[in-house]
């Protein structure tokens, strides 16, 4: 028995000494390059994303991973059909205005002038606003939401989900068309409900590239069995300027999160792991989870034994330091495993405390969680509580890198055994196709 724990002792110190390879500076450096002004947001189809999937790729390559089998290079490309305006004109009381307008829904074609066919609401309240997109109700007219100037930070938030989503085929666009709109217009100065006003908006069915970023470590001895590593590299690109700033940088949302897909594949590319180790940085999850659904649909799921996607982790979590949470902990008994895998060490994951804002299924991991994969996303975001969120504000100074250095090796150590073939998280329930 003496000689059972030693050896469990030694083992377990190993395993920390190896995650004490993850190195700080390493950490600062892949953060601070993927949320630089040159990055340009990261938005999908723009010069910005470009040159990330580049710096991830070469990241890859430095680490010395293989690119997905069928793959010529790490980046995995496929296209999707969206709207784009290509005309605008917006006249309040006989003058044009160059006010941002965003139309919800997949209409080519849209006029709208205040009259009785037309419902007016001034927004001041995301909540509200929500409501209001989100109302799954037959509509009798048009309905026009004035958003006050406070909101400017959900402009390119709202277009890339209710305006600019893409589908697989233009003809999906076209069977969508709607009898009555839904148009969201940025009120920069008041516009009293007794004006005059007409909006007509024209757009176009538009391709468009996207790229995940991924590569991958053949296992060993299980080299069928798949285990994910996953983080979103896209965010929002250019917000309407706030002090002079209109970046919106993500460094927590998701920089931090493929920080440590990044250094994590430099660390498994040293070890021999049992099973096969996917590493991924999906595009499109603010507009969609493309990235991750595209990636989803090329897997087998019943050879995916477990996926980490790791999603905001810059900022101490409400449990303190040394202290990461976990999506849907109650759906498989995969935080079970990583928690026992850390016994001993300071470090803890918790259950998700924010169930009313439902992340298990909001982030990468719920394409392939739908399918029974133990699937969950791993963060320290106070989401209640972070005012940087989805802001030009969410930039490297508001970070603590020591504690995203913690977290990673935290997963690295936790993981352990379910990449050496030891451990197999049980599968979560499936949900129905939708």
């Amino acid at each position: 028995m003496k000689k059972i724990l030693l050896l469990s002792l030694a083992a377990g110190y190993m395993t920390a000494a190896n995650a004490q390879k993850i190195e700080q500076k390493e950490v600062a450096r892949i953060i601070q390059t993927l949320a630089a002004d040159d990055m340009q947001g990261r938005s999908p189809g723009t010069p910005g994303i470009e040159k990330a999937a580049a710096f991830i790729s070469s990241e890859f390559k430095k680490a010395g991973i293989k690119p997905l089998p069928g793959e010529k290079d790490f980046q995995q490309h496929f296209i999707k059909y969206g709207l784009q305006p290509v005309s605008q004109q917006l006249v309040i009381n006989g003058e044009s205005k160059d006010w941002p307008v965003v139309p919800v829904g997949t209409s080519t074609h849209i006029r709208i002038k205040n009259d009785t066919s037309t419902t007016i609401v001034h927004v001041k309240d995301p909540g509200q606003m929500m409501k209001l997109l989100r109302d799954k109700n037959p509509r009798q007219k048009d309905l026009v939401i004035w958003l006050d100037p406070s909101m400017a930070g959900y402009l390119d938030g709202i277009s890339h989900s209710f305006s600019g989503r893409f589908y697989n085929t233009p003809e999906e666009i076209i069977a969508k068309e709607a009898a009555h709109q839904v148009v969201l217009i940025y009120e920069k100065d008041p516009v009293p409900d007794t004006a005059s006003w007409s909006l007509e908006v024209t757009r176009e069915v538009k391709s468009r590239d996207y790229a995940n970023v991924a590569g991958m470590i053949k296992g060993s001895t299980k080299p069928d069995e798949y285990v994910v590593f996953s983080g979103h590299y896209d965010h929002l690109g250019v917000l309407p300027a706030v002090a002079g700033d209109s970046i919106a940088n993500g460094a927590d949302d998701d920089a931090s999160g493929t920080t440590a897909v990044i250094t994590l594949a430099s660390y498994f590319s040293k070890k021999r792991p049992a099973r096969s180790i996917i590493f991924v940085a999906f595009t499109a999850e603010e507009s969609g989870g493309y990235g991750s659904s595209y990636f989803s649909e090329k897997l087998d799921p019943a050879k995916v034994v477990a996926m980490f996607n790791i999603e905001m982790i810059g900022k101490e979590s409400k449990f303190g330091k040394n202290s990461a949470f976990i999506t849907g902990f109650d759906k498989s008994d995969f935080g079970t495993i990583l928690q026992r895998s850390l016994e001993g060490s300071a470090f803890h994951f918790y259950p998700d405390p924010y169930p009313e804002q439902d992340l298990f299924y909001r982030s990468d991991n719920a394409t392939l969680a739908r399918l029974g994969v133990p699937a969950h996303t791993i963060s320290t975001t106070q989401i209640d509580k972070d005012t940087f969120y989805h802001t030009v504000d969410d930039e490297l100074a508001t970070l603590d890198v020591t504690n995203i250095t913690d977290i990673i090796k935290a997963i690295a150590t936790s993981s352990t055994s379910i990449v050496n073939g030891t451990a197999t998280p049980t599968r979560i329930a499936p949900l129905p196709a939708r």
